[in-house]
C-alpha cells in the first residue's frame, strides 16, 4: 500500500516565517556520483495537509553530486543524452508520486484569498484518462475502463495539462501555503530518478510489467527486458515499485514537465542542478500556430505509451509549453528548503512566462 517509506522520518512542514526542516544525513565523504540511501532509509519527509484530498507527501532528496546522462556505453543511447557530465545539487523535497486527478482538482478549485493572485483559470477536468473519457475506446477495441481493484479515478495521475497550467499550479499551492513549491529542473528530476544508480533504469539494466506502466507489449524489448501487458493507459498512481529513494512511477504511467527549456545535447549545460533556459529568447508561447516562435520545453519519465528505451532514467523529449497538454503528460513537485529561483532568469522574468 502507498505510505510514507519505513524508516522515513517525517518533519514538519515549514510556516511562512521558518525554513523548512529537515532530518540531516550524515555527512559522507565526496565522491563522483551520490550514494542511495538503503531501501526504507528516506531521511526525511512532510505532508501537505490539503483540505479535501489525501495528503501531498514530500520526500527529502538529499544534497549531492551525480553523472547526468547516458554513459557511451550504454545501449540504444542518444545523442540528446551527452555529454555525460558531473552535477552538484542542494538537497530538495520532491511529491512522492506525480499528482493525482483529486488533488488536481482541488487546487483547481481553490478562491482566491486575501493576498492571494490566481494568473490564470485552471480546469478543474482535464484528464482524458477519467470518468469524463469512458467513452473513449482504447487501441485494443475496448473502452476505457477502470483497472482491476480500481474503484474511482481519482488517484490516477493528472495528465492532458500545459506546462503553463503546471506552474500555475505551483503558484497557487505556493501562496496558499507560505512554501517554495515548483516544477523540478532536468537535472533534479533525473538525479531523483537514479537516487543513487548508473544503470539504465532505476532498477537495473532494463525494465518489465511488474516495474512500470509502459508499452511492454511491443516486439522490442530493452536489454534482457521481457514481453509484458500494455495498459494502453494511466494507471494509480504509486501501483508500480518506488525506487531506493522512495518515488513512484518514476518511469513510465505519465512524462512529468520540467522547468528548462529545450537543448539538443548538454554542451554547456549547468553543473549546479539549476533550469537551463535560453537567454534572450521571447518567453514560453501559449500557442502552437507559429513554429518561429516555439519555445519548446523538457519532459521527462516516459509513459504509458512509450517503448521502454523513451522511460530510462537519462532519456530525454519535448513538448510545447502553451495551447493545451497531453495525453500522457503530467507533473511532478519540488519544494525548496530554500530561499531563491531554480531559474536563471529573476522572478519577474518569471512571471512574464505566463505572458
Amino acid at each position: 500500500m502507498l505510505g510514507p517509506p519505513s524508516s522515513a522520518q517525517t518533519v514538519a512542514a515549514p510556516t511562512k516565517e521558518e525554513p523548512i526542516r529537515k532530518a540531516a544525513p550524515k555527512q559522507a565523504k565526496k565522491s563522483s556520483r551520490a550514494k542511495a540511501p538503503q531501501q526504507g532509509q528516506q531521511v526525511g519527509l512532510f505532508e501537505e495537509l490539503l483540505e479535501a484530498t489525501p495528503v501531498l507527501t514530500m520526500l527529502w532528496i538529499p544534497p549531492g553530486r551525480f553523472w547526468m546522462g547516458s554513459p557511451e556505453t550504454e545501449p540504444e543511447l542518444r545523442d540528446s543524452e551527452g555529454p555525460q557530465h558531473l552535477v552538484q545539487l542542494q538537497g530538495f523535497f520532491m511529491s512522492q508520486t506525480p499528482i493525482t486527478q483529486a488533488q488536481w482538482r482541488e487546487v483547481a478549485k481553490w478562491e482566491e484569498k486575501p493576498g492571494e493572485t490566481w494568473q490564470r483559470d485552471l480546469e478543474a477536468h482535464p484528464s482524458l484518462f477519467s470518468n469524463i473519457g469512458q467513452s473513449r475506446i482504447l487501441a485494443d477495441g475496448n473502452a476505457l475502463r477502470l483497472l482491476p481493484s480500481e474503484k474511482t479515478w481519482e488517484r490516477r495521475p493528472v495528465e492532458n495539462v500545459d506546462w503553463n497550467d503546471a506552474m500555475e499550479f505551483c503558484k497557487r499551492l505556493s501562496q496558499r501555503t507560505g512554501r517554495h513549491y515548483t516544477l523540478p529542473t532536468e537535472a533534479q528530476w533525473e538525479y531523483a530518478c537514479r537516487a543513487g544508480t548508473a544503470k539504465p533504469f532505476s532498477f537495473g539494466d532494463t525494465l518489465s510489467a511488474k516495474l512500470a506502466n509502459y508499452d511492454a507489449a511491443h516486439a522490442y524489448a530493452y536489454g534482457a527486458g521481457s514481453i509484458g501487458v500494455h495498459l494502453q493507459q494511466t494507471s494509480p498512481v504509486g501501483r508500480y515499485p518506488a525506487n531506493a529513494w522512495g518515488l513512484y512511477d518514476m518511469h513510465g504511467n505519465v512524462r512529468e514537465w520540467c522547468l528548462d527549456d529545450w537543448h539538443p545535447n548538454y554542451e554547456g549545460a549547468p553543473i549546479d542542478g539549476i533550469a537551463w533556459l535560453y537567454e534572450g529568447k521571447p518567453p514560453k508561447v501559449m500557442s502552437r500556430g507559429n513554429p518561429d516562435t516555439w519555445a519548446r520545453t523538457v519532459v521527462r519519465g516516459g509513459s504509458w505509451r512509450d517503448r521502454p528505451i523513451a522511460c530510462r532514467s537519462a532519456a530525454r523529449a519535448y513538448e510545447l509549453p502553451g495551447g493545451g497538454g497531453y495525453e500522457d503528460v503530467g507533473i511532478r513537485l519540488v519544494c525548496l528548503p530554500y530561499p531563491g529561483s531554480l531559474l536563471k532568469r529573476s522572478d519577474q522574468a518569471q512571471g512574464e512566462l505566463y505572458a
